[in-house]
């Protein structure tokens, strides 16, 4: 099992390190910077263990990365509820949809390749945060909404090493 550490910059705590084995990569953070208690839309990325579940990734943009984890192709119609209230919440779920939601398929390169993590998913709780993701990084590794996020190249070396038992540590 592989497992990824990640620690906060001591410059900005909306911004981090991964380590992976010998690899020390940058990354994005949330925009409130690595918290406790997560609520939706605090902006936290959770001080937690995340396992790595499955992803997507943007067969009209990017090849398909190398990985033993379950990776699917984005699709138009796919998102991810993130409304507290609604039964998909934190789920992945098709458009339609009336509740409130990302798209999978962003006009923007941050889910060419995405990463699900184990962040209230395998037992959710309401208002507890969704869509903790490992995703792409904005330019300059601008701040996530909670998220952790890499560079394009980055995501590919460390999916090569990742499987459905890698967890990322998150300190």
């Amino acid at each position: 099992m592989q497992s990824f550490e990640v620690r906060p910059s001591a410059r900005d705590h909306r911004k981090g390190y991964l380590k992976v084995g010998p690899l020390t990569i940058k990354v994005a953070l949330g925009r409130s910077g690595i918290g406790m208690l997560k609520r939706e839309g605090d902006g936290h990325t959770p001080r937690a263990s995340l396992r790595l579940l499955h992803g997507f990734w943007r067969s009209d943009r990017v090849a398909r990365p190398q990985t033993r984890l379950p990776l699917f192709p984005a699709r138009k119609t796919m998102v991810w509820c993130d409304d507290p209230k609604s039964p998909s919440y934190n789920r992945l779920s098709r458009l339609p949809l009336k509740e409130s939601h990302e798209t999978m398929c962003r006009a923007d390169q941050l889910y060419d390749i995405v990463i699900v993590m184990d962040w209230n998913v395998s037992s959710r709780r309401r208002g507890a945060g969704s869509a903790i993701f490992l995703h792409l990084a904005r330019p300059g590794y601008k701040p996530t909404e909670g998220c952790i996020a890499v560079t394009e190249r980055d995501m590919r070396r460390l999916l090569k090493v990742a499987d459905g038992r890698t967890l990322i540590h998150v300190k």
